[in-house]
C-alpha cells in the first residue's frame, strides 16, 4: 500500500484501487492532490501488473465534492491562472487517457469537478444515496473541467444545458434514469460491486479490452466511417497479441477434444 496524505494506492490480483483521500474535506481536489494524481495516472497505465483501475474516495460522505474552494480563495488571479494553463488543464484529460477501463466507485457527495473527473471514467457504480451536481454557474463559474463537452455526449445537449445552467442537484435514481451511472447499489455494497466487475474484466487478455476502450474512445471524436476504419486497425492490434494467438489455440484444442 503506497500513502501519501492525498491519496491511497494499492494494487492486488490485477486491480489497482486509488483513493481519494481528503475525508476532512470532502474528498476535494486541493493542488498537492492534482499534482499527485497527474503523476499516478501514467504509472498505473504503464504497470503491467495493472489491468483495470478502480477510483473511490474515503469515507461514506463523498467520492469527491470538486475544487478545494478554500485553497482557491487564498491564490491570486494570477496564480489561479496559471494553474488552469499549465496544471489544471492537463488533469481534464489525464484519467480518460489511461488505455485500461476505469471504474468509479461512488459513494456520496460528486460534485462539480469531482463528477467531471466521474465523467473520464468507463464505468460508474454509486451508492443508492449518491448525489451529483454541477454547481459551478451558482458561484459564477461553469464547470471547465470537461463536462461541457463530456456530458452533452452522455445525455445529449437539452439535458446537459438544464444540469449545467441550474446547478440543480440529482440523486442517484435520476443519474441512472439518464445513462450517467451503470448501476446504483447500497451504499455497503458500492466497492464489493466494483471490485467484482474490475476482477471480472482484470482476468481476460488485456489486449483486447484495452483495444475495446480505444475504439470506443473513438466513437465519441469521430464519425462512424473514420470509426470503422479505427476499428480495422484496432482489431489488427488484437491479432498480433501472443494472449490472442493462446486463446484461439486453447479453443481450438477444446473443439478437438470434444
Amino acid at each position: 500500500m503506497a500513502n501519501s496524505s492525498a491519496h491511497l494506492l494499492s494494487v492486488e490480483d490485477g486491480v489497482a484501487v486509488l483513493t481519494l483521500n481528503r475525508p476532512e474535506a470532502l474528498n476535494s481536489i486541493n493542488r498537492q492532490m492534482r499534482l499527485e494524481l497527474l503523476e499516478v495516472f501514467p504509472k498505473l497505465d504503464m504497470d503491467p501488473e495493472v489491468k483495470v483501475v478502480v477510483i473511490t474516495g474515503a469515507g461514506d460522505k463523498a467520492f469527491c465534492t470538486g475544487a478545494d474552494l478554500k485553497e482557491r480563495a487564498a491564490r491570486s488571479t494570477e496564480e489561479m491562472v496559471y494553474d488552469r494553463h499549465y496544471l489544471t488543464a492537463k488533469s481534464t484529460s489525464a484519467l480518460s487517457n489511461v488505455t485500461k477501463p476505469v471504474i468509479a466507485a461512488i459513494k456520496g457527495y460528486c460534485m462539480a469537478g469531482g463528477y467531471e473527473m466521474a465523467l473520464q471514467c468507463d464505468i460508474l457504480i454509486c451508492s443508492d444515496n449518491a448525489i451529483f451536481s454541477l454547481p459551478e454557474v451558482t458561484h459564477g463559474f461553469f464547470p471547465g473541467g470537461g463536462a461541457c463537452q463530456r456530458l452533452p455526449r452522455l445525455v445529449g445537449y437539452q439535458m446537459a444545458r438544464e444540469l449545467i445552467f441550474t446547478g440543480r442537484r440529482w440523486d442517484a435514481k435520476e443519474a441512472k434514469a439518464l445513462g450517467l451511472v451503470n448501476r446504483v447499489v447500497p451504499l455497503a455494497k458500492v466497492m464489493d460491486e466494483a471490485m467484482a466487475m474490475a476482477r471480472q474484466i482484470a482476468q481476460y487478455p488485456s489486449v483486447g479490452v484495452i483495444q475495446a476502450k480505444r475504439a470506443l474512445s473513438q466513437s465519441m471524436e469521430v464519425g462512424l466511417t473514420a470509426g470503422l476504419r479505427y476499428d480495422v486497425e484496432a482489431w489488427v492490434g488484437c491479432m498480433h497479441s501472443d494472449e490472442w494467438k493462446e486463446k484461439l489455440a486453447g479453443f481450438v484444442r477444446k473443439e478437438r477434444k470434444s
